[in-house]
Parts: structure tokens; sequence; C-alpha cells
């Protein structure tokens, strides 16, 4: 898997993908109050979304999920297995917290997960991190979801095979992306410097295959790597 290149410098690109419209122009008005953001387009439904992503290429979509026509979770899927969008970044916002939303939404190549409920400076926040590459899931969703990975763990025997491509370096890195550590956090626990730390953080999700560190967060889980209670996990 190739690794997405980083984002170009210039303000974050934003698609807005909506089907209210008054949700749309909150959304606008908001992001266009901040110099290192640019709404690059709108869509109203999963299909429209798919289209305007490959014409604009932004650097992160916020995606609503129930849509007409084509809804969220299928529309983030299909942006992340485009050819030519792997920087596309997808946070999902909605006022479902469904455990199966989450899960599915992250599955299918979301780096976010946050309700509608969240306040601006968080969701201003939220586009940032997701834009320089990180992953991010609301609080009170994430400690449903790390127990929803736990159960779906991998027998022992898998877990193993999976974990072969990695080095014994790579394995800790990913058993501390798993606990929720920054680079600048795992680079302190192993003495390394944060770049290192990025560089193994990098080669562990080409290895797996993974898009983002939502899902190496995933894989830390349910290969055993990471138990619930282990530390706290903010990705």
């Amino acid at each position: 898997m190739s690794l997405a290149p980083p984002p170009s410098p210039g303000p974050v690109r934003v698609l807005l993908v909506d089907d209210e419209a008054l949700v749309r122009s909150g959304f606008r008005l908001l992001l266009e109050l901040e110099e290192d953001i640019e709404v690059v387009g709108e869509a109203t439904n999963g299909e429209e979304a798919v289209e305007r992503a490959r014409a604009t290429r932004p650097d992160v979509v916020l995606m609503d999920i129930r849509m007409p026509r084509l809804d969220g979770i299928q529309a983030t899927r299909e942006i992340a297995s485009t050819p030519g969008l792997q920087h596309v970044r997808v946070l999902i916002l909605t006022t479902y917290d469904t455990d199966s939303y989450v899960f599915d939404a992250l599955q299918a190549g979301a780096s976010g997960f946050l309700l509608k409920d969240t306040g601006p400076a968080e969701l201003l926040h939220a586009i940032r991190v997701i834009a320089v590459g990180e992953a991010l899931l609301a609080p009170r969703i994430t400690r449903r979801l790390i127990a929803q990975f736990a159960t779906q763990r991998t027998s022992a025997a898998r877990a193993e095979e999976r974990l072969a491509v990695l080095t014994h370096r790579e394995c800790e890195v990913l058993a501390l992306v798993g606990r929720g550590l920054t680079n600048e956090e795992i680079g302190a626990a192993l003495f390394l410097s944060p770049a290192t730390a990025r560089t193994h953080v990098s080669h562990a999700m080409g290895k797996l295959g993974a898009r983002d560190r939502a899902q190496l967060v995933v894989i830390a889980y349910q290969t055993g790597l990471v138990e619930p209670g282990d530390g706290g996990v903010d990705v």
C-alpha cells in the first residue's frame, strides 16, 4: 500500500456533505471565518460527494451518514478506494452515535467521527487534526468502540500471522498507538525522536494495509496487543 502524501502547504481544503442546506450553510459560515481553512465545495448526497471529491480533491470531507441515494458510509468507502484520493480524509459528523455506524465508518476508511452537538472549537480542531493525517474519535464514542473491537478479537494464531510482517519495534509502536499516544509521546516512551516514531507508524500502516491511525487502533485491539483498560485512547 502506498502511503498518502502529506497535505500541500496552504489552507485545509474541505468538502461539505449533508442533505440539509441549513446544516451546510452553518458549517460554511463557521469554516470560512478561519484563515487556514477553505471550503472547496458542497454535496447533498453520497453519490454527489464522491463526484465532488474526485473533482475538487479536498484534504478533508465533512461527511453526514444518513443521506439519500448513497449514504455517508458507502460514500466514504468509495472515496477511500478511489485511486488518486489516498490523501483525502473523511470526518464523519452525524446526530447518530450508534455503535454499528462508528465501526462501519472506520472500516470504510473514515479518519474520524464526531457528533453534530460538538462545539465549534472542537470541530475546527478535528478538521485540522484529520488534515495532517492523524485520526480522531469523540471520547464518549471511543469507550464503547474499544469494547466492540475487543469482542471481535482474532485467534492467537491469526493475530501472530498478521503481526509477523512487523518488526519488534513496529509492534511496540503499534501497541502505543493503540493506547492513544501521539508520535511525540511514543518517541519519549521508546527513546526515539518524534520523526523516527512517525516513520515506524507509517511503516506499520503500510505493512498492515491501514489507512490511518484509527485503523491501527482497531488492529491493536483485535490482535490483542492492547487490552481494554490498558490506557486511555483518544486517536
